[in-house]
């Protein structure tokens, strides 16, 4: 039976509709290969076909070999840290130069690799260059708002094969983000908590979407998921951002999302998807000013993956309102039993 949910971290709703599952296009979920032609750049021994590095986890001379995580500029980068931050106005209408940082971390030499075939210690690698990004682009106060994710698979967004996660550095707030930071502020207000954590108490409590729990880490199924197989990762513990994790946190994460993943690929076999951090600010600017006091009280991180192995359509574009055609009760259970 059909069924609208209502995402209460997001505000939206989502139909999960399990009659959807009997679609022609259903089980479409082998990875579709990313457009990639000649020598890849990302590949060890081609450190010279990429820009000059910004951060490498290696323990010999930059743009050079053997190295576990390499950091470079986005050759077709979005947005640019030498940009001076100044608004324009013509009339009625508003603008700034793209400001902001746009850098690929390259995730291992192993072209091949995906996250869970790293292990746990290529995933703790992984994750602590993340955060010596994050603390690094911090130092710029013009940027306010990071966006770290991977597309993987053509079907995801990705061009290049290679695994990379790409770092986005914005000098003003996404829409999105500023409501959200509105709404978890005036749940605060009302009940002395984050919606994230009253809605990990709640998923712990039911237990029907929870696949898995490692120390202060768990993973589940959300309640209105958005895409069939969805997974989140968040802290039990206030843990507002990526960088105040401590060793052992990064420890059990990377362990975490290793199994995740490899849950999926056992469930799914080889599939395209996205994977998202949602992070608070970086830095305090005129939009976020009134909810930087409170983000250690009221704002936890957490981690996305979004399969993508049905195509959208008119609706979902029309609507803005996912079409889901897995419980995700279901999707918990199944992943729980690899």
């Amino acid at each position: 039976m059909s069924e609208i949910r209502r995402d209460r971290l997001n505000n939206q709703y989502v139909l999960i509709a399990p009659e959807r599952m009997h679609r022609p296009d259903t089980h479409s979920c082998k990875k579709s290969a990313s457009k990639q032609e000649g020598v890849c750049p990302f590949c060890e021994g081609n450190e010279k076909l990429t820009p000059p590095e910004i951060y490498a986890m290696r323990e010999n001379s930059a743009d050079s070999t053997k190295w576990k995580t390499r950091v470079v500029p986005n050759l077709y980068k979005a947005v640019e840290v030498e940009l001076q931050d100044r608004s324009r106005r013509d009339g009625m209408f508003e603008s700034i130069p793209g400001v902001g940082a746009h850098e690929v971390l390259i995730d291992t030499p192993c072209h091949e690799c995906d996250l869970h075939d790293m292990g746990a210690k290529g995933v703790q690698d992984w994750l602590r260059s993340i955060i010596i990004r994050l603390n690094d682009l911090k130092n710029d106060r013009r940027l306010v708002h990071f966006s770290i994710f991977k597309n993987v698979g053509a079907t995801s967004g990705a061009t290049q094969q290679h695994p990379h996660t790409q770092i986005l550095a914005l000098p003003v707030m996404p829409q999105n983000e500023l409501v959200f930071l509105e709404r978890n502020m005036n749940y605060y207000r009302r009940h002395g908590r984050g919606k994230l954590e009253d809605i990990l108490e709640n998923e712990l409590t039911c237990k029907d979407r929870v696949v898995e729990q490692i120390g202060d880490f768990v993973a589940f199924c959300p309640y209105a998921s958005s895409y069939a197989f969805e997974l989140m990762i968040a802290p039990k513990r206030d843990i507002s951002s990526l960088q105040n994790c401590s060793r052992e946190d990064i420890s059990d994460l990377s362990e975490l999302l290793c199994n995740s993943l490899k849950r999926l690929k056992i469930q799914l076999g080889e599939f395209d998807y996205n994977l998202f951090f949602r992070l608070p600010p970086l830095n305090e600017n005129f939009e976020n000013e009134i909810y930087m006091p409170y983000i250690e009280k009221n704002y936890r991180f957490s981690i996305r993956v979004t399969p993508r192995i049905y195509r959208l359509g008119g609706f979902e574009l029309s609507t803005g309102m996912a079409i889901n055609p897995l419980p995700p009760e279901e999707s918990a259970s199944l992943l729980k039993s690899q």
